[in-house]
Formats: C-alpha cells, sequence, structure tokens
C-alpha cells in the first residue's frame, strides 16, 4: 500500500534557502504576492509563519515583504481592503517568493507577474505556489516537466490547461528542488511550515507549530476531503461505529475480512461502502490511524517505543520503524527528539 506523501525534512544549505543571502544582510528575504480580489486567510498564511516575531522562542527572522501586483488598495473576497507596501520590484532580490491562491484559475496572471516570477526562478529563488497559486506558476511555464499539486477541485481543469506539469492531486505539498506547490487552504500552511523546516531547522518549525497550534507534520493527502457521493444515510450507520470501534482498539489485528464481517457485509460491499466514507482503502485508513497514534505517543507520552509499537497495532517495533521511515523518512526515536527539541 502507498505511503502517505511527505517531503522529508532536509538541512539547511544555501540550496535549500533558495539563494544565498546577499553580503550585508543578515536574514533571508520573503515576499509574498498580494494582489486584488486576494483571499485574507490565504494571504494570511505565509504572514503568520514567516512575518511575525517570535525571537522569544529562539525563531530566527526574515525580512518579510508584501508586494502588490496592483497600485493603490486591494480589495479583498472578505469585503475590506489591504494596502501592501511594495511593488513588484520587491520581488527582484528575495530568497523566497510566495504566490497565494490565484483569484481566477481562468484568468491569465498580469505579464508583469509572470516576467517577475522567471527573473526570480533563473536567479535561484525558491517559488511557492500555495492551492491555485500553482496556476500562476505553472502560467509562467516554471513547472513544465516537474511535480506539482494543487485543490483537488481544480485538478482536472489545471492539468487540461498544463499538460506538461506533472501533477499530483492527491497529495498535501509538494516540493520539487526550487520550486514548491500545495493542495487547498490547510495545506498551505503544511507547505509554509516545510519551507521554514528547510531554512531554520525542525526545531524552529516545530515552534511554530506549536504555537499556532498545529502539527508539524500532517500525514496523509487531499483524497480524504475531496467529495464522494455518499449514501445519505452513511452518517450513524455501522460503517460510522466501525471506524470509531477502530480507533479505539488499533492494537488489535485488523484486515479486510475480519473488518467486513463485523459490519456484516460482504468484503466487495465493504471495499465498495469504505471507500465512498473515506475517499480511500481500509488499508491505507488504517495504516494511517496508526501512524497518527504512534505520533501521539511519541510526542505527547514516555512509553518506549517498543510499547508504542504494539499500542497503535504494529505488532513489532520493527514494523514501526519501517512504516516511519517510508512515510516521514525518520524514525520513530527521531520524531521524538525533533518534537520535544530534545
Amino acid at each position: 500500500m502507498p505511503a502517505p506523501h511527505r517531503s522529508p525534512p532536509h538541512p539547511p544549505t544555501a540550496a535549500t534557502v533558495a539563494s544565498e543571502i546577499p553580503p550585508g544582510r543578515d536574514k533571508p528575504v520573503v515576499a509574498v504576492v498580494a494582489f486584488d480580489r486576494i483571499s485574507p486567510f490565504h494571504l494570511s498564511v505565509p504572514c503568520v509563519v514567516f512575518g511575525e516575531d517570535r525571537s522569544d522562542g529562539g525563531v530566527p527572522a526574515f525580512e518579510f515583504r508584501v508586494c502588490s501586483v496592483e497600485p493603490g488598495p486591494l480589495s479583498t473576497t472578505a469585503g475590506f481592503s489591504i494596502s501592501a507596501t511594495h511593488g513588484l520590484e520587491a520581488l527582484a532580490d528575495a530568497n523566497t517568493i510566495v504566490v497565494p491562491s490565484w483569484r481566477d484559475p481562468h484568468e491569465t496572471p498580469p505579464a508583469e507577474l509572470l516576467d517577475a516570477l522567471r527573473a526570480a526562478s533563473a536567479r535561484g529563488a525558491q517559488l511557492v505556489g500555495l492551492c491555485l497559486g500553482a496556476f500562476v506558476l505553472a502560467a509562467a511555464g516554471l513547472l513544465d516537466g516537474r511535480r506539482a499539486t494543487t485543490h483537488w477541485a481544480w485538478a482536472d481543469d489545471f492539468a487540461r490547461r498544463y499538460p506538461k506539469v506533472r501533477l499530483d492531486p492527491d497529495v498535501l505539498y509538494i516540493d520539487d528542488d526550487n520550486l514548491l506547490t500545495s493542495a487547498g487552504t490547510a495545506a498551505g500552511l503544511d507547505c509554509c511550515l516545510h519551507v521554514l523546516r528547510k531554512t531554520y531547522g525542525t526545531q524552529v518549525a516545530n515552534y511554530v507549530a506549536r504555537r499556532l497550534i498545529v502539527p508539524p507534520h500532517r500525514q496523509g493527502g487531499q483524497a480524504q476531503y475531496i467529495q464522494q457521493p455518499v449514501p445519505p444515510n452513511v452518517r450513524g450507520d455501522r460503517l460510522s461505529e466501525l471506524l470509531d470501534w477502530v480507533r479505539g482498539n488499533l492494537q488489535l489485528a485488523h484486515t479486510l475480512d475480519t473488518l467486513a464481517e463485523r459490519v456484516l457485509m460482504s468484503r466487495r460491499t465493504f471495499t465498495r461502502r469504505f471507500r465512498q466514507v473515506t475517499g480511500t482503502t481500509a488499508g491505507a485508513w488504517l495504516l494511517a490511524q496508526r501512524l497518527e497514534r504512534a505520533q501521539q505517543l511519541l510526542e505527547g507520552s514516555n512509553e518506549p517505543v517498543e510499547a508504542i509499537a504494539t499500542i497503535a497495532g504494529f505488532g513489532s517495533t520493527a514494523s514501526l520503524r519501517q512504516h516511519f521511515a517510508d512515510a516521514f523518512r525518520t524514525s520513530p526515536s527521531a520524531w521524538r527528539r525533533e518534537f520535544r527539541g530534545e
């Protein structure tokens, strides 16, 4: 069964910080592109990750800029206006440029914005397209031949318009060298935390995540959020009760046949209904639940790894380590140290 996608943490290097910090500057520049009819939430995600002073927690600072595509006040989708302090010229020396969710996937972004992004990519800057911001990077031709993702609801449209892009609509975000793209809304936060982890390391990213009350890493992908043709009587039925029971009994051995038998369904009917309800297979869902339980215990308990393997239902420490490595490119012990900052 495929492991949930997770871009592995990287040690900070000149490449991962995007481009070298120019002489005389002691911190990298993060520039966020703002435009008329922008979503305030999508704009606020990079602002809250990169733009706030958290030096009291030992978090190094960025030089943070919000750069406007159009002059004057910018309207938002929430009914109020904002004003940016920089124009597109401020992108010229930025190490990282974040493009929030674009206002209309059917609207070609302004030529001056696309030119600025191409120039930034050519000099080695790191470019991030959050949600429908991937459409902007694709319109600039920067994603051709590269892996990328976007919001699942627009994935088919994206694939038709940009067939040269290697689109993966099932993940939360993708890091392809100096080009990063994310799925919708909250996945933008996952992506920005990943950029922070690349730049300043795991402990810094974990600290910011705890301050934001979000997990430092989220497993899984978009499949669980995609609308499914769920029958109207699904909620509160036997299958929903089964999911709750399994979550409370992860230490037991579960198979497709034992789960189907518990809800008095044939294997075939159970497989179909399970995908309708969860958007994934029983095996993938069960693995995700066990990994999540292991994460919780590693982060919030003093249980030894051996005991956690049993409680989460992996059966052996070797199995836990293998699945952890496949999903997160790290070991359970390293995860515990990194999350706790030990």
